[in-house]
């Protein structure tokens, strides 16, 4: 990009009325969203296509984002899904010999307005202080006291996440199969074994699937048929499951009454297990109550401890609603704690074979400490075949 184009201004403003000057990166535009942050000093790409972020303005704490570009191989969706992008400095150099692109030749391609410039580690704390909160980005040819203040309006006016099903315009609109295992990706660590044969016929419910869940899924031992968001209970029965993935995604899972619904009358019949948004699901069918954090866990480096086990797990985390511990009936365990603020990370139905976590263990990117829960899947199928 010639220098007068890397030179353009840029402006992020929040509702509250705080903005931030900086650089035009990626796409020309204005783009609105939920202002969130993430500690991830790796896996922005993931962080890039990981459809949990619809709907969000996402914010790097690393201070330069964009050394090792881009690839084909990293995707967690086919495209970005986030509504815009925030960096410290996005790098001018790609060292890497699998990128197959530069992330601000990416961000422009795709459509992603993105700032850079801006002191992150102020807009960080002013979220952390403040809570997250809607906010727009704008790029600017000149900048001026109207069109700063008409940005701060456009902030104000966007709809907030609660409230918002996002997951229906993330998720697959047609069912299809995925093969494919993490092979040479595979992680050297405890637990994580490639599984012989692939005989456990699991269908995936996609609210905003990750690729990399897939993966660990298969590397597990199953065969997965994805299916859309708002597939009914009966038509997953009819795919003759011997198990149900409930998949992360973005938006309020108060807003999800037909997925709810639909756990509600699989988990009488089939193991279940949940991730992200699909651990928020599973518990509102179990019959707790979800709500929106301050400011939400976002990183892949989060301390969560295994009840079950006494452990301590690293973890990748992305999520901006909890599940309430108050609200959960005799009938559900809390099976995992998060250490920094005691959020239920974790639940288990204590007559079926139910379960799930908030966190990703699939982390892509992120520590494999938490793998094992794919195979605790795998071996709650077998069981039920019993």
């Amino acid at each position: 990009m010639s220098g007068s184009m890397r030179d353009e201004r840029a402006v992020l403003a929040l509702a509250d009325g705080t903005t931030f000057v900086g650089r035009a990166l990626g796409a020309r535009g204005i783009t609105t969203g939920e202002v969130v942050f993430t500690t991830a000093m790796s896996g922005y790409q993931e962080v890039l296509t990981d459809p949990s972020y619809a709907g969000q303005i996402v914010t790097m704490t690393a201070p330069e984002i964009g050394n090792t570009g881009v690839n084909t191989e990293d995707d967690e969706d086919p495209k970005p899904r986030l509504a815009g992008f925030v960096v410290r400095e996005s790098s001018p150099i790609v060292s890497s010999w699998r990128a197959t692109d530069s992330l601000d030749a990416y961000l422009a391609r795709h459509g992603v307005v993105a700032i850079e410039g801006i002191d992150t580690r102020a807009l960080t704390r002013h979220i952390r202080d403040n809570g997250a909160q809607n906010g727009a980005i704008g790029t600017m040819p000149s900048l001026s006291d109207e069109a700063i203040a008409a940005l701060v309006r456009r902030a104000k006016d966007a709809p907030s996440m609660v409230g918002l099903d996002l997951a229906t315009a993330v998720s697959t609109r047609e069912p299809y199969t995925w093969r494919e295992g993490t092979g040479r990706w595979h992680p050297s660590a405890p637990g994580a074994t490639l599984a012989p044969k692939h005989d456990k016929r699991v269908v995936a419910i996609d609210f905003g699937l990750k690729r990399n869940i897939l993966r660990c899924l298969v590397d597990a031992g199953c065969d997965v048929t994805v299916v859309p968001a708002t597939t009914s209970a009966q038509a997953i029965l009819d795919l003759k499951p011997d198990g149900v993935f409930v998949s992360n995604g973005p938006g309020d899972p108060a807003a999800l009454g037909y997925a709810v619904d639909t756990l509600r009358a699989l988990v009488e019949q089939r193991p279940v297990f949940g991730i992200c948004l699909g651990h928020q699901l599973l518990a509102r069918a179990f019959g707790a109550s979800t709500s929106k954090l301050r400011f939400g866990h976002r990183g892949i480096n989060q301390p969560v401890r295994d009840l079950t086990t006494g452990h301590i797990e690293i973890t990748t985390h992305n999520h901006g609603f909890v599940v309430d511990e108050a609200s959960l009936g005799n009938d559900t365990a809390v099976t995992h704690l998060h250490l920094n603020d005691g959020a239920v990370e974790g639940i288990a139905h204590r007559s079926k074979p139910a379960f799930s976590v908030q966190y990703h263990p699939e982390a892509a990117a992120g520590p494999h400490d938490s793998l094992y829960l794919f195979e605790r899947f795998v071996r709650m199928i077998e069981a039920g075949r019993l």
